[in-house]
């Protein structure tokens, strides 16, 4: 349980910052630092049994049928992961607290902050695929939200636009890989697709989910040919670049590529494509980083290019490789973290991040520049700090790889010219900031500033160092957790600070010369890169935007003609060429099932349907007119219902009827009464034929299958509702019983789309017709007083067969549906003939309420029964004796039915309530001619 609490956290602390946003901005910060220490030490409390190999885990099930449970796992990886996230982030919420002004809303960043500190926790402890996918893209949200968080600014909206849209669309094929992954192993959980590693690299499927999870990972860890939108995500406040940096965001498609490795890794295509991939990557990004200008530029390319490299770790894929790729993430996480903090400081203290505007810093920032060093020399891997250790184990794995055959020897080369890049870039970082003389250009006078902005990266700076020194003591106990639940090799975890005179020393060497030769000659390569200059990529994305906009732009306006009968002509013709070929495979159209005999009912019936439905389309020019055939259609039904003992139906559809013809009536009001013909005779020919042709396939289906035998899910529930639901009325205890999460998913359905019609007619003035088609007047009596009378009779009636159908249902005919589309009915009635001033003045309510209030009741009897350790939803019935009364049962599922009844009523009332407002609020008073 303290697993799933760590996960939670964040999520319920995110409302903290919001309930003490009218205190001091100190206070703010405790609660929003409070809630990343406790998840901290919660997690170090968990850390001993995980470094034992005994894993923490929770685990309760969902979906089990459809392999969706909420199930996370603490081992060796996601500890590793947990523990940045959140020393880090806490870390980062110390910085912010100095970093932003009073200007900027610190509730919400604080908020969006551990929003997205908890979508991380949650994939990597995720032990569930799905899960793991849906904390994944909770990231893209929260990520999206945080890098726009500056929303006045114009490219911070267009940077967050393109992370997300790029994002987004790796989370979807990551979630089409997950489940071709979950068919292949038979289960999402990851232990299971683990156990089923063998058969999943065997299957024919593995490839296609091999490209869709890798897509996944590529995009969000900003992998070649997508590392272009991760430099425009630096519009983001430097707290969130630093965290999103280091420890989240881009590191969570490293993740997956570690945690994915041994059910995926180890093949060639895995070789080819990700080690490729990262080597392309981590030269791009070290090559464009040398030119940037901006502080936070140039430390983005840096990010894609160490995220390059480790990407090309996980793709050489030998345990020494995993061990360094592993080792390198906590570096880099430490040094990575520490520079954009220090990139903030100096814009903030003085007053720019460029480059060219900033020089000689050392005389007013001392001990920042201290601090730069460390973090720099780490980035580049000067020895005794934590970056050269991981930098020589990538070394000696690239040239020990022998995976390319006689041009195995291209990867160590390229490997030390990225690395050449990486000195050249990081001495640019110190040097041009820090030395040479002061520049005339600085916005502001520098200044050191406050120690506790600093502290973090002093903890920070001192982690690269002590890690350097010792790395044995600080990460031999989690490497050799990580690696266990990574690598499927023997391996062992042996980290020295001297490996004497071997080919990676060299290509150290190498690297730190020719990295100081390419800074000394920085303007050759300047002046080459200048024709780079003008290729944005966010205006090129821009661009690709716009294009597909008004692609389908284009295609839309060619399809959309506006003509409802067009469309309905190309879906019933598609449905045509797709089912009629399968009925026509079919050798016998009759089964061998028993017929019933035909009577004189049935066919009197079916015949007064078929004239009602021709009438219906023969009448379509004269609206009322097909109004009226259509509410024939819907009697017959109903009593359709009534002859086959339906009484539920009948009595669901008659009601429905009835307020569906009433909607319709009031909405006709607004329309013209007749409508020009338009249809031509080839028109009409081309409809008959697609109709029939639709009606002889629905008809020959339906026979097909009802004189077939087949085996009906009916004779359990008649078997079951009265021992497990405790009613008599079938119909009724499926709805607020066996099927109640249906019922309640259906229920919310209504009340929202009932709250989007009602934003759409509220304040509408559409058009007023003041006569009828033929020209007469409207009469200047509003309403009527027969019919006033009758209403007002009415009501109280309604409201007496509507509390009894509702108290009923479980029993006979009846329910929560129909008792509220008869109240509904009955009040509808009463804005028709008497006015919405009369009604508002005896039934002031606000339907929206009402509906809201009906969803809530369902929901709460449903989590009623988790009081109880009993499923969600799961009813509970019994039967008391009553004086006078007698015998009564009560069941749960009756509070459930109310919820349904109370929904019904608010959702229905609140379009028509609107209709009827705009009938007789705004008709013209006209005299009768």
């Amino acid at each position: 349980m303290e697993l799933a609490l760590i996960v939670l956290l964040p999520f319920i602390g995110a409302v903290l910052p919001y309930a003490v946003m009218t205190r001091s901005h100190r206070q703010i910060t405790l609660v929003t630092a409070a809630v990343a220490a406790i998840g901290l030490l919660l997690l170090l409390t968990l850390a001993p049994a995980t470094l034992q190999g005994n894993y923490p885990n929770f685990h309760h099930e969902w979906l089990p049928a459809l392999g969706l449970n909420l199930s996370f796992r603490l081992d060796g990886l996601s500890l590793l992961f947990a523990g940045l996230i959140l020393g880090i982030g806490l870390l980062v919420i110390i910085y912010a607290h100095f970093y932003l002004t009073n200007n900027d809303n610190r509730p919400k960043f604080f908020a969006y902050l551990l929003l997205f500190m908890g979508s991380m926790l949650g994939i990597v402890t995720a032990n569930n695929l799905i899960l793991l996918w849906f904390f994944w893209e909770l990231t893209s949200i929260s990520s999206f939200l945080l890098i726009g968080y500056w929303s006045h600014q114009s490219q911070a909206r267009r940077g967050a636009r393109m992370a997300v849209a790029i994002t987004g669309g790796g989370g979807l094929a990551l979630l089409a890989g997950v489940l071709l992954i979950g068919n292949m192993a038979g289960s999402y959980q990851l232990d299971q697709i683990i156990l089923a590693a063998d058969s999943i690299r065997n299957h024919a499927l593995y490839l296609p989910a091999l490209l869709l999870v890798l897509l996944g990972a590529f995009t969000k860890s900003a992998q070649f040919p997508f590392q272009f939108w991760l430099p425009h995500a630096m519009s983001a406040p430097t707290p969130v670049s630093a965290y999103l940096h280091s420890a989240t965001m881009v590191k969570a498609g490293i993740f997956l590529l570690a945690r994915m490795f041994p059910a995926l890794g180890g093949t060639p295509e895995w070789f080819t494509l990700v080690t490729l991939t990262g080597l392309t990557t981590m030269l791009l990004g070290a090559y464009f980083a040398l030119f940037k200008t901006d502080l936070k530029g140039l430390l983005a390319f840096s990010t894609i290019s160490h995220l390059g490299l480790i990407t090309m770790l996980l793709g050489l894929g030998s345990s020494g490789a995993l061990l360094a790729a592993l080792f390198h993430i906590l570096n880099h996480a430490t040094f990575k973290a520490g520079l954009f903090m220090i990139a903030g400081i100096i814009d903030h203290e003085a007053g720019s991040r460029d480059l060219r505007k900033l020089s000689g810093l050392r005389k007013f920032m001392p001990y920042t520049m201290i601090l730069a060093c460390i973090t720099a020399a780490a980035m580049a891997g000067v020895p005794l700090l934590n970056g050269f250790l991981s930098k020589e184990m990538f070394f000696v794995e690239t040239y020990q790889q022998h995976l390319f055959g006689g041009l195995s020897w291209i990867i160590p080369v390229l490997a030390t010219v990225g690395a050449m890049l990486s000195v050249a870039y990081s001495i640019r970082f110190v040097h041009g900031v820090f030395f040479d003389e002061v520049s005339e250009q600085l916005p502001k006078q520098p200044h050191e500033p406050p120690l506790m902005m600093r502290m973090p990266v002093m903890i920070l700076a001192g982690l690269c160092i002590v890690v350097g020194i010792a790395p044995m003591i600080f990460t031999a106990g989690i490497l050799q957790s990580a690696m266990t639940a990574v690598s499927p090799w023997p391996f062992v975890v042996d980290i020295q600070l001297w490996h004497g005179l071997n080919y990676a020393l060299l290509m150290s060497a190498l690297a730190f010369a020719g990295g100081l030769g390419i800074y000394l000659n920085r303007n050759e390569l300047l002046t080459f890169n200048r024709q780079f200059d003008y290729q944005n990529a966010k205006d090129v994305f821009a661009k690709i935007v716009k294009a597909a906009t008004n692609f389908c732009d284009a295609l839309i306006n060619r399809i959309e003609t506006g003509s409802l009968q067009r469309y309905m002509a190309a879906l019933l013709i598609i449905t045509i060429i797709f089912v009629l070929p399968e009925i026509y495979q079919i050798s016998q159209l009759t089964g061998a099932r028993a017929q019933q005999p035909i009577n004189s009912v049935s066919v009197v019936g079916a015949v007064m349907i078929a004239f009602a439905a021709i009438g219906t389309a023969a009448f379509h020019r004269h609206r009322l007119k097909a109004l009226m055939m259509l509410s024939v259609v819907g009697l017959m039904v109903s009593l359709t219902f009534i002859h086959f003992s339906a009484p539920d139906l009948a009595l669901t559809q008659l009601v429905v009827e009835v307020v569906s013809v009433i909607l319709m009536i009031l909405a006709l009001f607004f329309m013209p009464q007749r409508v020009p013909k338009a249809s031509s005779g080839g028109r009409v020919a081309r409809d008959l034929l697609i109709a029939g042709f639709i009606g002889g396939i629905v008809g020959a289906m339906n026979f097909a299958i009802l004189t077939r035998p087949f085996q009906s899910i009916s004779d359990f529930f008649l078997a079951q509702a009265v021992p497990g639901g405790g009613g008599t009325n079938v119909v009724n205890v499926i709805l607020v019983d066996f099927r109640g999460f249906d019922t309640l998913g259906e229920i919310t359905v209504l009340a929202i789309a009932a709250v989007g019609i009602h934003k759409l007619l509220n304040n509408l003035r559409p058009f007023m017709p003041s006569s009828d088609a033929d020209g007469r007047a409207w009469h200047h009596v509003k309403h009527p007083l027969m019919a006033k009378v009758v209403s007002q009779m009415i009501l109280p009636l309604a409201f007496m067969v509507s509390v009894y159908v509702l108290l009923r249902g479980h029993n006979v005919p009846g329910g929560g549906f129909i008792a509220g589309l008869i109240t509904a009915s009955a009040v509808i009635l009463q804005y028709m003939t008497n006015g919405v001033d009369w009604v508002k003045e005896r039934f002031d309510y606000n339907y929206q309420t009402i509906a809201a209030i009906g969803v809530m009741i369902a929901l709460f009897t449903g989590l009623g029964s988790w009081l109880f350790g009993h499923a969600f939803l799961t009813s509970w019935f019994t039967h008391v004796d009553w004086p006078i009364v007698g015998e009564f049962e009560f069941a749960t599922a009756m509070l459930f039915d109310i919820g349904v009844y109370l929904t019904v009523i608010g959702a229905t009332l609140m379009i028509l309530a609107n209709f009827g407002q705009m009938t007789t609020k705004h008709r013209p008073r006209q005299e009768n001619l």
